[in-house]
This record gives structure tokens, sequence and C-alpha cells, in this order.
């Protein structure tokens, strides 16, 4: 073997012992953040999408007209609902927030919503909801760990729209609209008595540490550019 055979031989071995250790170091540190929070990027992304289905249904003209004076949305991709005479429902969702000193949009918030109702209901559906947050008490009530609607805050179905149960005119004093598209069978749906809770656990891992609301929707101290695509579709939809 001549010597620059020799050298050319150690030049290989030497890139790929490069190449394995770059492999090993993107498998073991790389990966498992990447894991950690891809069930809450595909979340934000999901909300993103109902968001814009939302603005492109026809059936949805109110909403989409007045989205723009909502202070906060509450977009859940899948509210799931199940009733015989008693109905239960659960769902996860995100909240942007406006900021009132110059427009914009906040991070996202992870939230969780449940709750069971009485009355004349059968069957079951996954809805696509969106809760407009309309008066300042309101945004105040999701700063804290959980509220009850229709206790700590009030709610009533949104004007208009398939499968939106029809509005009064004190519709327009409550703190909440909510606007749903369902897909099932269901009768009597209702977010009177409904628990909207703080996921700590999906706002830890999408932003890497513990945050609660008041960090991400006033001291914005957290980040995370995954998000950018869904605050855009919120400024087209609100026209900000």
């Amino acid at each position: 073997m001549t010597r620059r055979t020799q050298l050319y031989d150690e030049r290989r071995m030497a890139i790929r012992r490069c190449s394995l250790w770059l492999i090993l170091l993107t498998c073991f540190s790389g990966s498992p953040v990447q894991a950690e929070n891809l069930e809450e990027k595909q979340l934000v992304e999901k909300a993103q999408h109902t968001l814009e289905s939302f603005m492109n249904d026809p059936n949805l003209t109110w909403f989409q007209q007045h989205v723009k004076d909502a202070k906060a949305l509450l977009i859940i991709p899948q509210q799931l609902r199940a009733a015989f005479f008693v109905g239960a429902d659960g769902g996860s969702g995100v909240l942007v927030a406006r900021d009132e000193r110059n427009g914009k949009w906040s991070e996202p918030v992870f939230y969780t919503v449940g709750g069971l109702s009485l009355g004349l209901q059968f069957g079951g559906d996954a809805s696509e909801v969106i809760l407009l947050a309309m008066t300042q008490g309101a945004v105040d009530s999701l700063y804290a760990s959980s509220f009850k609607l229709g206790g700590d805050a009030s709610i009533a179905a949104g004007p208009y729209g398939g499968g939106i149960e029809g509005a009064t005119s004190s519709n327009f004093d409550a703190d909440f609209l909510s606007f749903s598209r369902s897909s099932g069978a269901y009768a009597g749906v209702s977010f009177e008595g409904s628990v909207i809770y703080t996921d700590d656990d999906a706002n830890e891992a999408y932003y890497g540490k513990k945050v609660r609301p008041a960090d991400i929707l006033i001291s914005h101290s957290v980040t995370n550019g995954h998000s950018s695509e869904l605050r855009q579709a919120v400024e087209r939809a609100t026209g900000k």
C-alpha cells in the first residue's frame, strides 16, 4: 500500500466517524425536542385551518364580518360530544388575544374545554368550534386556571351559520359568542356549564418552559416561530 493510498483511507475513515457522530447527535438531541411538542404544533396548525375554513364558509357571514370585533379567539379544531339525555363534551384548543396597545395578536395559549349538559338530547358528533371573546371580562377570565361558561363568564350562540342556534338581541351582551360546524347528528348543544381549563403541560411543551397565560398574553415573555402562520391567518381574518 502506497503512502498516498494510506492517507486516503485514513481520511475516508475520519469522514465516516464524523458522519456517524453527526447522526448520533441528531438522534439523541434533536428528536426528543421535536417529539415533545409535535402534538401541540399539530393543534396550532389545525386551529389555523379551522379559522380559514370558517372564513370561507358562506353560512358564516356574521362571523366573518364581526370577528374583527373580538378581543380574543379560542379555536377548538375538534370538540367531541356524546349524549343520551345527559350530554358530555370535551376538546382542546388554542387562544390568541389582541394587544389593545398595538393591535397585534398574541402567541397561542393552550386550553381544554369540557362539561356536562342536561336536557332532551341524543346522538353524538365532532364539531369545529370558535369562541369569540367579546368583552374585557371574557379576556380577564382566561387568566385563571379554570372558569365556568355561564357562571364566571356568560356565553351565547353566535347569530347565523349552519348548525348554530337562533340568536336574540340579548346574545350580543354575552362575554363569549360560540360558532360551530358539525358533521354528525346532535340536538340541544350548549356550552352553558362547560369549564375551560388552562393546559399547562401543552404550554410548557410548546414554549420549552413553564408559563402562565399572562406570560403569553400580557408580558409576551415567550415566542415560538411555528405560530406565525396561525397569527397571520388571524390578521387576515380580522383585517388587522
